[in-house]
């Protein structure tokens, strides 16, 4: 992931900017007031992420690419989207021409899989978006008119999961950005570690936890030591309970979900002993989590083991489990960048250097990882034919 930047070395944001955080930041304040002093972090992330149009995905400044706060990996190069319309015919093979992609981004990826598929002979029957930020519609609409007008009849866009679906489901780097809670242990004893007001600032306060947090970390690894006896971590129920919706949602298919992140056992480390959470601006990572409402992207490490177990709970079979690189790589990437040419000449170097960033063991190859969650298929999924580590839930 990106090393840390020094807060002092952080861009001032214009004053425009500043002043919509402002207002995020009055709002949070009253929520604190209303709940008596105290919000969980999960709240305050909910509300600096999702707060109607404030919050940083629904407030209408530009997050993706060169000129936002960061690049997801259909900005890198199309052959991750080619690559994953492999596994996707797979699936749809195996239950219905049907694809919902959730968090779309702008729109790029849903435009690169609608391409691959379009030339390989097997266009969905639907390609689905569920997308809450009606500034990422707009745009994702203006991505799909200008790369694949013809197709967009085949596009719609989705305000709540479906009461059921057949067909493939894919979420890319969507799991890291849902709320999560801060746990901090001491001695043995956990504690809930949420958002208070000092002075009139936002400032962590810790407080006991409630009984539905208590039953989560029951179930958790016990953390180990750190050197300073403090240990700092994480956990995500609302991840849990939103695969519980689409396993309910779920008649026949497959969920594919990238991300990145660990199983249990690796996400509970001596070396993470200050947890996962960082932000993101302007391409720089920091932990100042409670600066700037509104102008950062926060987010947190999967715990994967946390998302098939909430599967498994609610009739899901967990088709796979593996690195970014092998599943792309298993899913014929090096294949589709064979396609682009001559190995000298400049539109494979172009693509050539932008997959390594996707594989790359030192880039996105192995921190990332695919998930497959699925019900009623019968043939093994490509993408985990090799390199499968569902052992290692």
């Amino acid at each position: 992931m990106t090393a840390q930047t020094p807060l002092n070395d952080l861009p001032a944001p214009s004053p425009d900017a500043l002043a919509h955080s402002a207002q995020l930041t009055a709002l949070i304040h009253a929520e604190i007031k209303r709940a008596g002093g105290w919000i969980s972090f999960a709240r305050y992330m909910e509300l600096a992420l999702y707060t109607p149009g404030l919050g940083y995905y629904s407030g209408g400044s530009r997050k993706f690419g060169e000129d936002g706060d960061f690049i997801t990996a259909p900005e890198i190069t199309p052959l991750f989207g080619a690559a994953l319309a492999t596994q996707i015919i797979e699936v749809m093979a195996q239950s219905a021409a049907q694809i919902i992609e959730v968090g779309a981004g702008t729109g790029m990826l849903a435009a690169d899989i609608l391409s691959t598929l379009e030339a390989d002979g097997h266009l969905p029957d639907s390609y689905a978006i569920l997308e809450l930020s009606g500034e990422l519609r707009a745009r994702q609409q203006e991505t799909l008119k200008a790369r694949v007008p013809h197709l967009l009849p085949r596009v719609r866009w989705l305000d709540a999961l479906p009461q059921r679906f057949a067909g493939c489901v894919i979420a890319n780097e969507v799991l890291d950005v849902m709320p999560v809670h801060c746990l901090v242990w001491r001695d043995g004893v956990c504690h809930e570690r949420g958002v208070t007001l000092d002075a009139d600032a936002l400032a962590w306060q810790e407080r006991p936890l409630n009984e539905d947090l208590r039953a989560h970390v029951a179930r958790l690894p016990a953390p180990p030591a750190s050197t300073d006896g403090e240990y700092c971590s994480e956990i995500c129920p609302s991840a849990q309970a939103w695969i519980g919706e689409w396993a309910r949602s779920l008649q026949q298919g497959a969920v594919l979900l990238i991300d990145y992140g660990y199983p249990a056992a690796e996400y509970y480390l001596p070396s993470r002993s200050h947890g996962t959470l960082q932000c993101y601006y302007r391409h720089r990572a920091h932990t100042d989590l409670l600066r700037w409402p509104g102008l950062n992207d926060i987010t947190a490490f999967v715990d994967f083991t946390a998302v098939a177990e909430a599967a498994f709970a609610q009739g899901l079979e967990v088709m796979g489990y593996t690195t970014q690189a092998s599943f792309l790589v298993n899913c014929g990437v090096l294949e589709r960048l064979a396609q682009r040419g001559e190995t000298d000449s400049a539109d494979y170097l172009r693509a050539s250097r932008a997959l390594q960033r996707l594989i790359g063991a030192h880039d996105m190859g192995e921190i990332f990882k695919v998930i497959a969650l699925g019900r009623g298929l019968t043939t093994p999924l490509r993408g985990f034919a090799r390199g499968d580590r569902t052992h290692a839930l």
